[in-house]
């Protein structure tokens, strides 16, 4: 077995040298290296941690880098002047560099023993997490075993306690631990396991699979907002619709998105918007809520039915306030996801209706178009619905730069009348005699 495939022995990491990984610091950002560098000349241990590892030994690029090191917090902030320590539950330093980069500087941890608790329970929360602790202690606090691999910019060398290049190679994910008692502690892991699985192509373990199963519930005891962020970045990383697929599959979809059951269709509507994410496009948070809901929504207002746009505004309401009221959606977005779901009504229901010329001059009219165009992307009749609104649209828009034209030069050949001068009194307007 070669040293990138072996599994930790009990207290024993895997160390591979700087000649049996692909890690160059050429790939490491620069302010990064600069912070590793003064901790470790300081006489500290300093770790490339996290996510960062794992994306530059797949060959990815990291979004951002982590430095793990047994300074304290304190400590930290005296060797950085621009430093500044965050967080009451997670003592943290944040080193800035510039206006929009931050180096995240987290000392090694250590799980709470029984009598490292403060009298006060009240206190166990915030305390537990400040306990420091040792490279291989704050490894094995750490979630996913891919996500556990420290690299020491010391000796250049990759260390791992928990078997993560393994799981690696296998393209494997597994949890550190028991699964259900990790997802007990935080279920929010469930979620972001299957989103790893997605982003990476890794499969899931066994264990974490069944660990997904049966803890599903735990996902509505997370915080709302939370989870609200956390399922935007499902779409941001281009994998919503595999991901809420995978969820519903294992029975965690009804919990994380309250009572919902999703159907292929919408399924195949999330992974078009994915692709469309991919392309360039920036996902919005009203796009994926409309996308989510679109299929409940038509099914209680047919296009091809006797309900009226007022009552495809109130229904689209009625679709989104649980999912708005539990997650705090702001009014604006909610207002826009029904400003889409409504536009989706009125393209279905084909041209020539009344309020037609006010439909198309509407602001979200474009974007509903593209919504609709997603959605019938595989309806022959669909997309050619979209391609005679398409021309309306644009037969509108040149219509409507001819009007302001039209007005413009209305307004060039239109000269205002000059005002007379007045004449002084006494006569004449001539040079006064001396």
């Amino acid at each position: 077995m070669t040293p990138s495939t072996e599994i930790p022995e009990a207290g024993q990491p895997v160390v591979l040298s700087r000649s049996e990984h692909s890690i160059s610091r050429k790939r490491i950002d620069e302010n990064t290296l600069k912070v590793l560098y003064r901790l470790s000349r300081q006489g500290h241990k300093a770790y490339l941690v996290g996510g960062g590892v794992r994306d530059l030994l797949l060959g990815r690029t990291p979004k951002d880098f982590d430095v793990g090191t047994d300074a304290t917090p304190n400590q930290v902030k005296k060797l950085f002047r621009n430093c500044f320590l965050v967080g009451r539950r997670f003592r943290l330093g944040h080193v800035r560099f510039g206006a929009n980069e931050v180096i995240e500087v987290a000392t090694f941890r250590r799980q709470a023993r029984p009598d490292d608790l403060p009298e006060d329970p009240a206190d166990h929360f915030f305390f537990t997490e400040n306990i420091f602790g040792t490279p291989q202690e704050d490894a094995f606090r750490r979630d996913f075993t891919i996500n556990a691999l420290f690299y020491d910019i010391k000796t250049f060398s990759i260390i791992d306690y928990v078997g993560g290049l393994a799981d690696l190679e296998a393209r494997r994910l597994r949890v550190i631990g028991d699964p259900l008692v990790r997802f007990t502690e935080d279920p929010v892991r469930m979620l972001r396991a299957l989103e790893f699985a997605a982003r990476l192509g890794f499969s899931l373990d066994d264990a974490v699979r069944q660990g997904i199963y049966v803890g599903a519930p735990l996902i509505a005891e997370a915080a709302p907002a939370r989870i609200r962020e956390e399922v935007m970045e499902l779409f941001r990383h281009r994998v919503g619709g595999e991901v809420l697929r995978n969820a519903q599959a294992l029975g965690l979809l009804p919990h994380l998105l309250a009572g919902f059951e999703g159907e292929e269709e919408t399924f195949a509507l999330l992974d078009r918007i994915d692709a469309r994410t991919a392309s360039g496009v920036p996902i919005e948070e009203h796009f994926a809520l409309a996308a989510i809901y679109l299929s409940r929504f038509l099914r209680a207002c047919p296009p091809d039915s006797e309900v009226t746009v007022t009552d495809a505004v109130r229904i689209a309401g009625l679709v989104l306030s649980p999912h708005c009221g539990y997650f705090h959606v702001a009014h604006g977005i909610r207002h826009q996801a029904r400003e889409l779901m409504v536009g989706m009504f009125r393209l279905s229901r084909g041209r020539g209706k009344r309020g037609e010329r006010r439909f198309l001059q509407h602001p979200m009219t474009p974007q509903s178009l593209e919504f609709f165009t997603l959605w019938h992307a595989e309806s022959p009749e669909g997309s050619q619905l979209a391609a005679e609104w398409r021309e309306a649209l644009a037969q509108d828009e040149q219509f409507q730069e001819k009007r302001k034209g039209d007005a413009s030069d209305r307004r060039k050949s239109t000269r205002p009348r000059r005002r007379r001068s007045r004449r002084s009194k006494g006569g004449g307007g001539g040079t006064p005699s001396a």
